[in-house]
């Protein structure tokens, strides 16, 4: 353990809401962490393994302790909050501007114990077990989905350079494929055709195990209130459903909706100096899974909605298209966000109202 004299301790406090201030830079094996031991003003900087670490906070008073929202970061935050400690999440962009000098662990450690106390700085809701499960169906179907389009995109290929052309779309391509390779069977070799009908196999099995963790996903919905809750808005379905509140965590780490909207990059950015300012396109932040599947269920809703209400129709009146899918797209969000901070159920013609002052 490296202690060196607090200098300017004046400036940094390390203490909030009483409780002491540590950074933890986490790592696959080795740990680094960074406090101030306000007792003696001197800079704790230390390493440690990753089977004790749990064990050199369980004898330690209550801590603030800072981890950056990384990998296994949720894994971490749980493990000791169960411990008594609080823990916030930081994101990397809040971290970076601390990092000074080479890009140690210790240096990371340091930046993230410097963030945390930042007035203003947001944090990164801390989601739960149940949460990453769900988000982990998801990401296994998005990995499926990506095989599956790969697979049947290199089989219209190959079948291609043999002159077969097949109509678009997989129901054509299945109810094509056996005529045609029987067509091809007596102009190409009997190992290609072998390895083709190998390949259409291998296209039904990940359409199948895509089948699987859609099934398993449906029961996630069945049994998360929030999920059924928002599964009621339209154009919100059982994808956009489960991946929005495990994609959400803590609904209460967003102050209102329009802060949820812009954490999923669905807002404007803007650019101005001198009291104008510029309005350009959206900013495509944060998650962009969720993100795509809001704007594909908002134009569902523009396409196929039998009653889209007046807002909807006043403003493909005047906006086009794409401005009004994704306007449709924020206004899901934000209504995602609000039946579940607040625990009610979707009406439809709801109007909001702000509550009047004191």
């Amino acid at each position: 353990m490296n202690r060196n004299a607090v200098q300017g301790a004046g400036q940094i406090i390390g203490l909030i809401d009483g409780r002491q201030v540590v950074g933890l830079d986490i790592a696959k094996n080795v740990f680094q962490l960074h406090s101030v031991d306000m007792r003696t003003g001197e800079i704790v900087n230390m390493q440690l393994k990753r089977a004790k670490v749990l064990e050199h906070f369980a004898n330690r008073a209550p801590n603030l302790i800072g981890i950056e929202a990384c990998g296994g970061a949720h894994h971490w935050a749980r493990e000791l909050t169960a411990l008594g400690h609080s823990v916030r999440l930081i994101h990397a962009k809040a971290v970076r501007p601390f990092v000074s000098g080479n890009k140690t662990d210790a240096t990371d450690a340091r930046a993230i114990w410097l963030a945390i106390q930042q007035p203003g700085t947001k944090f990164v809701g801390m989601k739960t077990l149940a949460q990453q499960a769900t988000l982990t169906l998801h990401r296994q179907r998005e990995l499926l989905m990506r095989m599956k389009v790969m697979q049947i995109n290199a089989l219209r290929g190959l079948l291609y350079e043999f002159g077969a052309a097949l109509a678009k779309g997989k129901n054509a391509l299945f109810s094509e494929i056996e005529a045609t390779l029987e067509r091809l069977a007596g102009d190409i070799p009997q190992y290609v055709l072998e390895s083709l009908r190998e390949q259409v196999q291998r296209i039904k099995q990940l359409a199948a195990d895509i089948k699987a963790i859609e099934v398993r996903l449906a029961a996630v919905l069945r049994g998360d209130k929030d999920m059924k809750r928002v599964a009621q808005i339209p154009g919100v379905g059982l994808l956009t459903a489960t991946a929005a509140i495990a994609t959400m965590g803590q609904a209460s780490a967003f102050k209102s909706a329009r802060e949820f909207c812009a954490w999923l990059g669905l807002v404007p950015k803007q650019r101005g100096t001198g009291g104008r300012v510029l309005l350009l396109g959206i900013s495509k932040r944060g998650d962009t899974y969720l993100r795509t599947l809001l704007i594909h269920g908002a134009r569902s809703v523009l396409c196929h909605a039998k009653e889209p209400g007046p807002w909807l129709e006043q403003l493909k009146a005047r906006r086009p298209d794409n401005v009004v899918i994704v306007a449709q797209a924020a206004k899901m969000a934000r209504t995602i966000w609000a039946v579940t901070a607040r625990q009610q159920d979707y009406q439809r013609g709801h109007q909001s109202t702000r509550p009047q002052a004191a």
